[in-house]
This record gives C-alpha cells, sequence and structure tokens, in this order.
C-alpha cells in the first residue's frame, strides 16, 4: 500500500519555478538514493536557485535532510549507500568521477541541529576554516573572524571576548558561531539542518532574522519541521513525501494557493 501511495504522489508532482528565473545555481535531475536494498529517495528533480532561501518541508522520515546531505555528499561516509541521477554545482556532477570532495564540502557550509562549536576560543571556531586551508596571516584572519561574526549578527555581543572558550556562549550565541564558520570560508551554499530544533523561541528568531538577512549573499538550503519558519524565511519551498518531491514553487503559492491536495493536507495540519 505504501508503494502504491508512492508511486501515486510522483505521478502528481508539480512544479511553479521555472529554470534559471534568478540564476540556477544548484540542480537535482532524476536523482535517487539507497539504503542497502531499501530506497529512500525517488526521482527527485529541483533546481535551487541563486542567492534564494529554499525550504524542504516535510513529515520526519520523508528524506528532505537524506537530500541535503546528499548534496555536499555527507552520506559518502554511510556503509551501502548507492545513487544514481545527478546534482549539478554549476553545471558539474558533483557525484563525477574525478570530483574533489574535500573542495566541494568545503564550498558547502554546513549547519547542523544542534550548535556544535569546537572546544576553542570563539576567534578560533570561526578561523578554524581557513588555519585547515593553511591560512596563518594574522590581518587576514582578524578580517575574516570580524565579517563572519558581523555577518552572523554575533559580532556585538561578543567582540570583547573573542580569547573566550566558545563553550561559555548561550545556545542560540553557539549556533550562530557555528553559522559563522560555515560562512567563513566564502561557500557557494550554505546548508541548514534544521538549525532551530534545539533553540528557544528568542533565539529561534535571531537565527530567522539572520537567514534572511543573509539571503542574497548566499545560497541557502533549510530543512525545516517548522511551516511557519519556512513561510518567514524562505523564496521557495518544496515539500517531500515517501522520498519523493510532492509540489516545489514559490513559498507563498506553496502555502496559500498549492495545487497538490497532499500540499494542502500538510501545510493545513492535516498530517505530518
Amino acid at each position: 500500500m505504501a508503494e502504491v501511495d508512492r508511486l501515486t504522489q510522483q505521478e502528481e508532482t508539480v512544479y511553479h519555478i521555472k529554470p534559471g528565473r534568478q540564476g540556477t545555481l544548484l540542480e537535482v535531475k532524476d536523482f535517487c538514493l539507497w539504503y542497502g536494498s531499501s530506497q529512500a529517495l525517488f526521482n527527485v528533480n529541483m533546481v535551487i536557485e541563486k542567492g534564494l532561501v529554499t525550504a524542504l518541508i516535510g513529515p520526519s522520515g520523508c528524506g528532505k535532510s537524506t537530500l541535503l546531505r546528499s548534496i555536499n555528499r555527507m552520506n559518502d561516509l554511510i556503509d551501502g549507500l548507492s545513487i544514481n541521477g545527478e546534482i549539478l554545482l554549476n553545471g558539474t556532477d558533483i557525484n563525477s568521477p574525478g570530483i574533489d570532495v574535500i573542495a566541494l564540502r568545503k564550498s558547502m557550509g554546513m549547519v547542523f541541529q544542534k550548535p556544535n562549536p569546537f572546544p576553542m576560543s570563539i576567534a578560533d571556531n570561526v578561523t578554524y576554516p581557513l588555519k585547515v586551508d593553511g591560512i596563518r596571516d594574522k590581518n587576514v584572519l582578524a578580517e575574516t573572524v570580524e565579517t563572519a561574526l558581523k555577518d552572523s549578527a554575533l559580532w556585538d555581543e561578543v567582540k570583547d571576548r573573542l580569547s573566550d572558550n566558545a563553550l561559555g556562549l548561550s545556545g542560540g550565541q553557539q549556533q550562530r558561531l557555528c553559522i559563522a564558520r560555515a560562512i567563513a570560508g566564502n561557500p557557494d551554499v550554505l546548508l541548514m539542518d534544521e538549525p532551530c530544533s534545539a533553540l528557544d523561541p528568542v533565539a529561534t528568531g535571531k537565527i530567522e532574522d539572520l537567514i534572511y538577512q543573509l539571503r542574497g549573499q548566499y545560497t541557502i538550503l533549510i530543512v525545516t519541521h517548522n511551516m511557519q519558519q519556512a513561510a518567514r524565511v524562505s523564496d521557495n519551498t518544496a515539500l517531500m513525501y515517501l522520498g519523493s518531491l510532492i509540489e516545489y514553487g514559490e513559498t507563498p503559492t506553496i502555502f496559500t494557493n498549492p495545487k497538490v491536495q497532499k500540499t494542502t493536507d500538510y501545510v493545513t495540519g492535516r498530517f505530518g
């Protein structure tokens, strides 16, 4: 029954976005993924527009995080994983032979559900990606710290204690620090996997404000269970269900005038 349901949903996928409207940075083409013999993603097709915020929504286990982690190839670390189809970054398939996976991941900042600052100073957290690349120029490092912390709306709160251990920050500050660390290397894409799920409402509001401010500077792809959050911060929204993309379009359309009944049911709280 679940298989029949999945196939039915796949047939009714609806797209409201014309490819390249804002310039295409990422394109997912007929992408499938298996964990061993269990298929988790089914023929996903979507265009991620440059400089915009795209939200992935859907019930738990629908494939949102699996798709997100496929974009920086974090899923490569899982035994028994296999894929079919393409994920194109600026026209190049990220899964092609010869792709430098380390360089690929450096081009994609990643922010996880729970803040994960390193047990070192605030400044060292921000400059860690640069130091890994061998950058030691103190002026460059200092400028990066200030720029990244300003861009992550944290500078005014920590500028007088940059040498303090980052673990002493509040949860919301830690998450903004992780965003600063993610953007310090000037990535092409900023991937966020439920970045507010472990935060209180006040901290969540600050992260949402930050995401909105970063649009244009970065192409952001965010997984969220919070539909109100998706409506507030994203330009485009994709609904996933049972490993398939059900409907994808501009956020106001998805939330106020969806064309697929499953989308209507989900955004109105009838399931999920």
